[in-house]
C-alpha cells in the first residue's frame, strides 16, 4: 500500500466571478464514480435550466484514473479542459466541477473565456475544504502507571490524541498514527520508557488529515 494518499475534498461549495457582466457560477462536489459525477452534472443543469453554459470536469480515482471534461456549446479548449486543469494542478482527487455560465451580452474572446472559467474554478475550490487521505498505522500501546506521563507528554507533542484509552492494572491506549511516523514514534516510546512499552499494530487504513478550510 502507498504511503501516502491523495488529496481529497472533504466537504464542496460555490463560487462566483463576475466577467464583462458574464456570471460564472463554480460548483464543486466530491464524487467517488462515473455515476455519482454524471447524476451531480445533472442535478447542476436541471438548478440552472436557464443559464447558456454548464461546462463540467472531473478527476475519479486515487491517481487520477478517470477524467471526462464537457464545454457545452462554448468552443472547444476554452472551459472545460481549463477546469480539468485546475482540478489536476491542485492534486484533487474524487471531485467534480460544474462552471454555470450567465452571458452578459459581451463576448470574452478565447483567452477571456480561458481565464474565466479557470479563475472560477479556483475560487470555488476556495470555498472547499480539502484533506489529505494518508495511509495510517493503528497501534496499542501499553504501559505501565510509571510510564504513562512520559508517554502522553510524547504523544501531545506530536498531536497525537488516542483512539480509546483503558485504565486497568495497567494503561492501553490504542493510537492512529501516520505511517511514515510509525516506526519513529515507537523508537522514541521505548527509549523513554526503558523498554518496558508495549507495542503493536493492529492494522492499517487510509485516514483523511484535514488541509485547510475555504472562506
Amino acid at each position: 500500500m502507498e504511503k501516502q494518499g491523495c488529496r481529497i475534498l472533504i466537504s464542496g461549495g460555490t463560487g462566483e466571478i463576475v466577467e464583462k457582466k458574464s456570471r460564472f457560477i463554480a460548483t464543486i462536489r466530491p464524487v467517488n464514480s462515473e455515476e455519482e459525477a454524471s447524476a451531480f452534472i445533472e442535478e447542476i443543469k436541471k438548478k440552472y435550466w436557464d443559464a447558456r453554459h454548464n461546462c463540467s470536469a472531473f478527476v475519479v480515482g486515487r491517481r487520477g484514473e478517470l477524467t471526462r471534461c464537457s464545454d457545452d456549446g462554448e468552443p472547444s479548449g476554452t472551459a472545460a479542459r481549463p477546469m480539468l486543469e485546475v482540478l489536476l494542478g491542485e492534486g484533487i482527487r474524487n471531485v467534480a466541477v460544474v462552471v454555470t455560465r450567465y452571458f452578459g451580452g459581451t463576448l470574452l474572446g478565447t483567452g477571456g473565456l480561458v481565464r474565466a472559467y479557470t479563475q472560477a474554478v479556483k475560487e470555488g475550490l476556495a470555498h472547499c475544504e480539502t484533506g489529505i487521505e494518508r495511509l495510517g498505522h493503528e497501534v496499542t500501546v501499553e504501559s505501565n502507571y510509571t510510564d504513562i506521563g512520559r508517554i502522553q507528554y510524547l504523544l501531545g507533542q506530536k498531536g497525537i490524541a488516542p483512539l480509546k484509552s483503558e485504565y486497568t492494572d495497567k494503561v492501553t491506549l490504542t493510537l492512529l498514527i501516520p505511517a511514515e511516523h510509525s516506526g519513529g514514534l515507537q523508537k522514541e516510546l521505548v527509549e523513554a520508557t526503558g523498554g518496558r512499552v508495549k507495542w503493536e499494530k493492529t492494522g492499517e487504513y487510509y485516514f483523511v488529515d484535514k488541509e485547510a478550510t475555504g472562506r
